[in-house]
């Protein structure tokens, strides 16, 4: 590969992938091949429910779990006059009962059918009641077998036009969410693969050099998926984990690969031979792929820091799927290079071709050297106004409210059984979601324990917390007895989170909590909501702290300059900042929140803002390390640091702005989808990246290097002895230039 002195870990990879194309090619194929096949033989363990949180919600899962008691899945049909004219006692509203009951009982698929007239599930106004059963058989697979009962109601509901006859439940709510977005998910991943290359279309005009970084992505996300079923089995996978795994693998598969391909042919393009400019290009964006991420693994471990199930297994899915991606970036991709050699530029595109070659600078690089040469004739000025910009743009986040999203916030109206959900609620508060109490006694039938019981249920009433119907089942043979108790508030859940409280601290240690060997965990949905949040809010300084600390390490290592380890950091976290400021603006305060179908949301989901830092940290460093990484190659090769500047940035100008156009278009793909969540994280991560390509990296970063000047390479002398880890981009490590300089972009 010349004469030119390699030195480094990517350096020495490129370098041996090159000179065994072959067998680095194999080595991979091998390794995807294995990791599918032994994933998918060993299969995947998903999360438990009952290993989600830790505190009441957690203990109350295990208890239910060691008794064995397993717990249909429960169902209710709504009878309701319609305008108020039929009262509840009435004969009429009395044989639309009696239709309900006998109907369900007929399918055989159900047991345990309740009257409202002997539960006394009754609205206050006697314009409503409830008729109550279980499904037979697992719960887990209940809307699998729902149809039928459905199907009776609304037999039902032809017969009495004077009433409104709904059912609503956790299987009917799940099969009317399959029915109406269950290929929802599937269409965003499916369509993130031919967007990606469309965009690589336009910014490569040639058809192999478009596939390649998609071929590496697709296959660093193929061999994630078997890896995730064998670590799974030591930490508990999710579909969740999944889509997020897919969405990280793409950005950055693509991002690592564009990366590099783009050095090559920068290098090929002024003259040299392909093999030094394989070479420059490992010794290079090798070394900003690697410091990228390592740094961004760094900042996806941050999840294992919550001691949330479902957050470690994002994290850690997310983690593998950046280190497949980064070691097939500088292993696999070489050999590919240089097994294509010329034919890299094979199917040309005839216009972009033609543009490319005529062209040298792409319109993306005669306009950041436009703005750049703005931007460096008055650093200070353009200091002010990006960062003037950015912290109003991030003022909303001030006020941002988290929660999590309730079934009308998550899917508005577009559910009909959203309508039902908000019916049952008005009717009877809380009763769609209500807060279970799980009792454990040595004896539950003990007079002590009787008594306590009758005593909550009274005392749940009279403190305000619930309205009633409270709900016994006893459970004998296992010591156990579980409470529903509808909470005031209902969907509301400022309000039911105020009735929970009361439930537990309140009513709970004056009644069940005078018996001695009593256990009486509160679970249920707002329970696990509450738990969730402080689980979460507990979490929030550790994961920070470490994100940002690990990060800046890197940072100081890989570029041994405390100025531009710090000021990496700054950066990071202003465009962490306006992406929060973002969201509030659009989904909670509603400005232009028609555009994206997302009126009267009101919140943030509880779970987004520290996920989207975690996620933001890390894919931001692509970028910078990037950019960076060729200012300094510049400053070393005998640049004064303002031309440096002017030349990494206009250098990596095209490289980012495709990059960042192909994470936005992908992440926007979930900003499209039918869930408000989604929507919210899709729109967050896409405002993100832009920002961070285009204000951060095209204006603030230059103007604030600028202004630093020399200061940018301070490493102060007490930190001289840490490892360094800068020797890729020694002068050395750089082949001379074949033909001169210039700050073209040949692509």
């Amino acid at each position: 590969m010349g004469n030119t002195k390699v030195r480094g870990l990517a350096a020495r990879a490129g370098g041996w992938s090159a000179r065994h194309r072959w067998a680095a090619v194999g080595i991979w194929v091998l390794f995807v091949v294995l990791a599918m096949g032994l994933g998918s033989a060993a299969g995947r363990v998903d999360v438990d429910e009952s290993d989600q949180l830790k505190g009441e919600t957690h203990t109350a899962a295990q208890i239910i779990d060691d008794a064995g008691i397993e717990e249909p899945a429960g169902e209710t049909v709504l009878i309701q006059s319609k305008g108020g004219t039929v009262d509840a006692r009435s004969g009429e509203f009395r044989a639309a009962v009696a239709d309900v009951v006998k109907a369900v009982d007929g399918t055989g698929k159900v047991t345990d059918v309740t009257s409202p007239y002997d539960t006394h599930t009754i609205s206050r106004d006697g314009r409503s009641a409830l008729v109550q059963f279980d499904l037979r058989g697992d719960a887990e697979t209940a809307a699998d077998r729902i149809e039928p009962v459905l199907d009776a109601v609304a037999g039902v509901q032809k017969d009495h036009g004077s009433l409104r006859i709904e059912e609503i439940g956790g299987a009917s709510m799940q099969k009317q969410y399959k029915d109406a977005f269950g290929d929802d998910f599937q269409k965003a991943e499916y369509s993130a693969v031919p967007v990606a290359l469309g965009i690589l279309l336009i910014a490569f005009g040639a058809l192999v050099a478009a596939l390649l970084p998609v071929a590496l992505a697709v296959t660093a996300i193929m061999a994630t998926m078997g890896l995730m079923g064998l670590v799974s089995h030591l930490q508990a996978m999710s579909d969740t984990a999944n889509s997020v795994m897919l969405l990280v693998g793409m950005a950055v598969g693509v991002d690592y690969c564009l990366f590099y391909l783009r050095r090559e042919r920068e290098e090929r393009a002024a003259g040299r031979d392909p093999a030094t400019a394989l070479q420059i290009a490992a010794a290079t964006s090798g070394r900003a792929v690697i410091v990228s991420g390592v740094t961004v693994c760094v900042a996806m471990a941050g999840m294992l820091f919550t001691g949330l199930a479902e957050f470690e297994a994002m994290g850690l899915a997310s983690l593998m799927v950046v280190a497949v991606a980064m070691v097939g970036s500088v292993t696999v991709l070489p050999a590919l290079l240089s097994l294509l050699g010329e034919r890299v530029e094979k199917g040309r595109i005839p216009f972009l071709g033609r543009r490319r070659r005529q062209g040298g600078s792409d319109g993306g690089s005669r306009f950041w050297t436009a703005v750049l040469r703005g931007v460096l004739a008055k650093p200070l000025v353009s200091v002010v106004v990006a960062a003037g910009a950015l912290l109003a743009i991030a003022a909303p986040a001030l006020g941002m409210k988290t929660q999590q999203l309730t079934l009308d916030q998550e899917f508005g109206d577009s559910l009909s059984i959203v309508q039902t959900y908000k019916r049952v609620n008005d009717a009877f508060p809380g009763g769609s979601e209500p807060a279970q109490v799980v009792v454990k006694a040595k004896d539950v039938n003990a007079p002590a324990v009787r008594q306590a019981l009758a005593d909550f249920k009274k005392q749940a009433i009279a403190s305000g917390a619930s309205r009633g119907p409270i709900d016994i089942k006893m459970h004998d043979a296992q010591n156990v007895a579980l409470v529903s108790v509808p909470l005031v508030g209902g969907s509301d859940m400022d309000k039911a989170t105020k009735s929970l409280e009361k439930l537990r601290d309140e009513v709970r240690p004056a009644t069940l909590g005078k018996v001695d060997g009593v256990e009486a965990p509160v679970t249920g949905q707002v329970a696990g909501n509450h738990d969730f949040n402080d689980q979460l809010m507990g979490s929030v300084v550790p994961v920070f702290v470490f994100v940002v600390v690990f990060a800046f390490l890197l940072m100081l290592l890989s570029f041994r300059s405390l100025t531009v380890a710090i000021t990496s950091i700054v950066l990071n976290l202003l465009s962490v900042a306006a992406a929060y400021g973002i969201l509030v603006a659009v989904f909670q305060h509603g400005w232009g929140a028609s555009l994206v179908g997302a009126e009267g949301v009101g919140a943030i989901v509880t779970w987004l803002p520290l996920f989207l830092f975690v996620i933001l940290f890390g894919l931001s460093m692509d970028y910078h390390v990037f950019v960076v990484s060729r200012i300094r190659e510049a400053r070393m090769r005998g640049r004064d640091t303002k031309d440096a500047i002017r030349h990494g940035v206009v250098t990596t100008a095209g490289v980012v702005t495709s990059a960042a156009v192909i994470m936005v278009a992908v992440f926007a793909i979930f900003g499209t989808l039918s869930m408000q969540s989604m929507k919210q994280m899709g729109v967050g991560l896409a405002a993100a990246v832009l920002i961070d390509a285009t204000i951060i990296r095209g204006v603030l970063l230059p103007a604030v290097m600028a202004l630093l000047g020399e200061s940018n390479w301070y490493l102060p002398k007490w930190l001289e002895r840490l490892p360094d880890l800068t020797h890729d981009e020694a002068p050395e490590a750089i082949a001379a230039p074949a033909r001169g300089e210039d700050e073209r972009l040949p692509v």
